[in-house]
C-alpha cells in the first residue's frame, strides 16, 4: 500500500482515508479544511504531500482509488479545473463524494446529486456549525462509526448520508443522497400537506430560437403531469416562466415565492434526436435531489416525459411520505388525454406557444390551426380537442357576426364534448365545455357541472382554478369564487391574469378597494393587460370618483371598454356632448357586439327603458356580457325594474 497515501494523518490503521481535491489557487482556503479533517482523526491526502520529484499521476490515482471519501472544494476557480472535475467524478462514481463550496459556487452539472456544504461564512473554527457538518458528512458518506467523542462538536441531530434505490418500472433509480436536513426542518416534514416546487422553462440549446416551442412545451407538459400528483404543489406555468426568464437568482426568486424545490434543465433537439438534462434542486441549500440526462429518439419523447415526471415525484414524495405512498401517488399523475404521435405532439406544443402569447385574434387563430393539425395527425388526441374548443371560443369572442359567432361556439361545444368522450378525466375538456355553454349559449346552469368537474379533476392547476373562480363570481357562488382565487394567487403569484380575475371577482362582490388593488397588481406585472384599467375606472366610479375613473378609462388599451367608461364618466361629470360623442363611437365601431356595454351607459345616464331594451337584445344574441348582469354595479339603477328581474330570471333558468 502506498505509504504516502496512508501515513499522513494520525497514523492509525483504522483511520478514514480522505482525498481532498481543490484548485491550487485556493490553497490558503483549503488548508483550514485539511486541518479540520486531520484534527477529527481523518487520514488526509492532498497534493501538498507529494515529495519532490515524485511522479504526480500514479501517486494521485493510488490515493484517489484508495480513499474512503473524496472531499471536493468547489470554487470559482476549481469548477474550471479538469483535474478537480476528474477527481470529483471518481468520488461520484464510487458514491463517496462530499462536495464543499469555498465561496458559494455551485458544483457543475453532473455533480449535484450530493449535499453541498457552503463554507463561505465559516470562521475556520472546529466548533462552528459548518465544521460539524463537514465531519458528519465525511464519516456518514464513508459509512464509518461516528467521530471520536473527544472532537469538539455542535449537535445538529447527527444527520448522516443515506442512499436508497427506488424501483421505477423495473429500472433501478439511485435515490438522492443527502444529510437528511429536510428531517430537521429545512423542508416540510412528513406531516406537510404538499411539497412545493416550480418547474422552470427548460433552456433551449438547439442553437435555433425557433425551437424554443419544444423546450418550453416539454417543461410545461412535465409541470402538468407533476401537478396531478396529490403530494406536490406545483407552481403554475406563468409564475414558473417568470422565475426562469427573470435572469436573476433562481433560488432568491423561489424563496420569495415560497417553493422548496425547483426543477430545471435543458433540451437540445437535432434531427430526430432529443437530449434532455434536468435536475431537482432544493432551494434552502442548493442540494440537488435528483439529476440525470437522456438521449432519445424523438418518438421516445413520450416515454421520456413520463420517466422524468415519475422519477422527480418519487425522489421528492418518498422522502416525505414513504416509498409506498410515493408509488401510489404516481397513479394520480398519469398522462390524461395525451398522444404517442410525434407530429401531433409537435403541433400541439406549437399551438400552446401561440396560446401563451395571447396577443389577440391573430395568435388565437394561429393556435387554433396548430391544434387542428394535431387532431389531423391523431384524431384521438383529447388534449388537442380540448384546446381546439378553447381557441374556437376565444375567436368567437373577438368577432361580431351573429351567425359566425354561433357557428364557432357550436364547434367549440362539439370539440369539448369529443375531448371528454376520449378522456373523461381531462379537466381542460370539462372547462372548455363549461365555458362554451356559459359564454356561447348563456347557459350557466348547464355549464355549472362541467366547471365543478374541472375543479375536482385539477386542484393543482392554477389556470383551471382561475377560470372556475371567475365563473362562480358571476352568480350565487361569488364567495366560493373569492376563496378559490385566493388559493390561485398563492399558487401563481406572478400571473397578471390571476390578479385581473381577482379584481373582477372583487368588483362583482362590491369590494371596490380590493378591485383597484388587484388590478394595479396585475398592471405591475403586465402594464398592457386588457380591461384592467377599465375595471379600475369602474371601481373608482362606483366609489364616487368619476374624474379618477375617467383618467383610468383613458389609459385602457381596449377601445370598447375605454369608450364605454368614458361615456359613463363624462356623463356623470356633466360633459354631455363629449359623453354622447364617446357613445356614438362605441355604437358606430362595434354595433350589436357591444349591446351590453351600451346598456351600461344608458343605465348610468338614467335612461331605464333604452337600457332594458338593449339588455333584452343582448340576451337574445347570447351576448356573454350578460353573465355580469346579476352583480354588475353599473346596472344598479335598473334593479328595481320588473323587466330587469325577469331578465335575470331568464338568465338563471
Amino acid at each position: 500500500m502506498d505509504t504516502e497515501a496512508e501515513g499522513q494523518g494520525n497514523g492509525s490503521e483504522s483511520a478514514l482515508r480522505v482525498f481532498v481535491s481543490y484548485s491550487r489557487t485556493d490553497l490558503k482556503r483549503a488548508r483550514p479544511v485539511i486541518d479540520l479533517l486531520e484534527r477529527a482523526g481523518v487520514d488526509v491526502w492532498w497534493d501538498g504531500l507529494l515529495a519532490g520529484g515524485e511522479t504526480y499521476l500514479p501517486t494521485t490515482e493510488a490515493a484517489l482509488e484508495g480513499a474512503d471519501c473524496v472531499v471536493v472544494l468547489w470554487s470559482a476557480s476549481s469548477v474550471d479545473s479538469n483535474w478537480v472535475r476528474d477527481e470529483a467524478q471518481s468520488g461520484r462514481d464510487r458514491q463517496r463524494l462530499v462536495p464543499l463550496s469555498l465561496d458559494g459556487t455551485m458544483p457543475p452539472l453532473g455533480f449535484r446529486q450530493f449535499q453541498m456544504i457552503d463554507l463561505t461564512h465559516w470562521n475556520g473554527k472546529p466548533d462552528a456549525p459548518e465544521a460539524e457538518k463537514v465531519i458528519q458528512a465525511v464519516y456518514g458518506m464513508s459509512g464509518a462509526p461516528t467521530p471520536p467523542q473527544s472532537l469538539p462538536r455542535v449537535s445538529i441531530g447527527a444527520p448522516r448520508f443515506t442512499r436508497r434505490s427506488l424501483a421505477i418500472g423495473g429500472v433501478a433509480l439511485a435515490g438522492v443522497a443527502g444529510l437528511g436536513a429536510w428531517r430537521l426542518g429545512l423542508l416540510p416534514g412528513a406531516s406537510a400537506a404538499k411539497i412545493s416546487m416550480a418547474v422552470l422553462p427548460f433552456a433551449n440549446l438547439s442553437g435555433d430560437a425557433e425551437q424554443r416551442w419544444f423546450s418550453d412545451g416539454l417543461s410545461n407538459e412535465l409541470r402538468a403531469v407533476l401537478a396531478r400528483n396529490p403530494h406536490l404543489r406545483v407552481s403554475a406555468p406563468t409564475t414558473s416562466s417568470a422565475l426562469g426568464e427573470s435572469g436573476g437568482d433562481d433560488f432568491a426568486a423561489a424563496r420569495k415565492l415560497g417553493v422548496a424545490n425547483i426543477l430545471r434543465g435543458s433540451v437540445q433537439l437535432a434531427d430526430m434526436v432529443v437530449r434532455v438534462s434536468c435536475e431537482v434542486v432544493q432551494v434552502s441549500d442548493g442540494l440537488v435531489r435528483w439529476a440525470d440526462s437522456f438521449d432519445r429518439q424523438m418518438d421516445d419523447v413520450f416515454a421520456l416525459q413520463t420517466e422524468i415526471a415519475r422519477t422527480v415525484a418519487l425522489s421528492l414524495v418518498a422522502e416525505m411520505a414513504g416509498e409506498s405512498e410515493a408509488r401510489d401517488s404516481l397513479a394520480q399523475q398519469h398522462d390524461v388525454g395525451g398522444t404517442t404521435n410525434v407530429a401531433a405532439y409537435e403541433a400541439y406544443l406549437r399551438g400552446q406557444a401561440f396560446y401563451d402569447l395571447s396577443a389577440g385574434v391573430d395568435t388565437d387563430r394561429a393556435a387554433l390551426a396548430q391544434f387542428e393539425a394535431a387532431i389531423a395527425s391523431d384524431p384521438r388526441y383529447a388534449a388537442a380537442h380540448a384546446m381546439r374548443a378553447t381557441m374556437l371560443a376565444a375567436v368567437a369572442n373577438a368577432i361580431s357576426g351573429k351567425e359566425e359567432i354561433r357557428r364557432y361556439y357550436d364547434e367549440a361545444i362539439a370539440s369539448a364534448k369529443r375531448a371528454i368522450e376520449l378522456a373523461p378525466d381531462l379537466a381542460r375538456g370539462h372547462l372548455a365545455l363549461g365555458y362554451a355553454l356559459a359564454n356561447g349559449h348563456l347557459d350557466p346552469k348547464s355549464a355549472l357541472p362541467y366547471y365543478e368537474k374541472a375543479r375536482e379533476l385539477a386542484p393543482g392547476d392554477a389556470d383551471v382554478q382561475r377560470s372556475v373562480a371567475a365563473f362562480y363570481a358571476y352568480g350565487a357562488k361569488a364567495r366560493l369564487g373569492a376563496e378559490i382565487i385566493a388559493d390561485v394567487l398563492q399558487l401563481d403569484p406572478l400571473n397578471a391574469r390571476a390578479y385581473r380575475t381577482a379584481g373582477y371577482i372583487a368588483y362583482l362582490g362590491r369590494d371596490f378597494a380590493q378591485t383597484i388593488s388587484r388590478m394595479r397588481q396585475a398592471l405591475e406585472l403586465n402594464p398592457k393587460l386588457a380591461s384592467s384599467q377599465s375595471m379600475i375606472g369602474n371601481a373608482l366610479y362606483m366609489r364616487g370618483d368619476p374624474a379618477g375613473a375617467l383618467k383610468a378609462y383613458r389609459e385602457e388599451p381596449v377601445e370598447i371598454f375605454a369608450l364605454t367608461g368614458a361615456a359613463i364618466a363624462l356623463g356623470r361629470l356633466g360633459k354631455r356632448a363629449e359623453a354622447e360623442s364617446a357613445m356614438a363611437q362605441l355604437v358606430g365601431g362595434y354595433g350589436d357586439a357591444a349591446l351590453y356595454q351600451q346598456a351600461q351607459v344608458r343605465a348610468q345616464w338614467g335612461e331605464e327603458v333604452d337600457a332594458l331594451n338593449l339588455l333584452e337584445r343582448a340576451l337574445a344574441m347570447n351576448d356573454p356580457g350578460m353573465l355580469l348582469a346579476p352583480n354588475d354595479g353599473l346596472l344598479d339603477p335598473l334593479r328595481s325594474a320588473p323587466r330587469f328581474r325577469k331578465l335575470l330570471s331568464t338568465l338563471a333558468s
